[in-house]
């Protein structure tokens, strides 16, 4: 079966405690604009990411509000920074790498809390169930084209609240020669009529 690309930039989200460090108490995050995601949006906030070995400016906050803080970088935003974050599903955070956020009113400084997101399919219960995907947690993806290939161990992230598509990062994308919108082939389940 067939599913669109969303490539996904580096990025924060933010619990409330570290929202009014980072930008003011009580401030309240501004919609810049709606994401597919159902209740999911890209702020007009942004922050720099800092670490001993270097800095990364302009990067932009997700929202809404979380009961956590976590940073999505990419491996080359890594290299950048000087760190070696594991590569995890949104909010296994325990173990992951140190980072500080700076905002126009203060710092944060994570102890854990860095991630390079785990390669991921945004899908609902129901499409589990009409794609075959059921008894799977992850699914090959096949890209055509003149740097097509397979991309192994595609996380299935399964929620009723859920905008179909598969999540990338910008080095994922890259080297693929992928952009939003694009379509590709998930390998498993059921392919007639999708």
């Amino acid at each position: 079966m067939k599913v669109s690309i969303g490539v996904s930039n580096r990025h924060v989200h933010l619990k409330e405690e570290d929202l009014y460090i980072l930008f003011g108490e009580n401030y309240v995050l501004e919609n810049y604009r709606d994401l597919k995601q159902p209740g999911q949006y890209a702020c007009k906030e942004f922050v720099t990411l800092i670490t001993e070995k270097g800095s990364i400016e302009n990067v932009r906050v997700l929202g809404p509000l979380r009961s956590y803080t976590q940073v999505e970088i990419s491996k080359t935003d890594a290299y950048r920074l000087g760190i070696d974050p594991p590569i995890r599903e949104s909010g296994d955070l325990i173990g992951s790498c140190p980072i500080s956020i700076v905002g126009p009113k203060g710092r944060v400084d994570l102890e854990e809390g860095c991630i390079i997101a785990t390669r991921h399919i945004h899908i609902t219960p129901k499409q589990m169930e009409l794609y075959g995907l059921e008894d799977l947690k992850e699914v090959h993806v096949q890209i055509m084209g003149q740097k097509g290939g397979i991309l192994n161990h595609v996380y299935l992230k399964v929620s009723e609240a859920s905008y179909f598509e598969l999540h990338l990062d910008n080095d994922d994308a890259n080297a693929f020669l992928l952009h939003n919108g694009d379509i590709v082939t998930i390998l498993e389940g059921k392919t007639d009529g999708i």
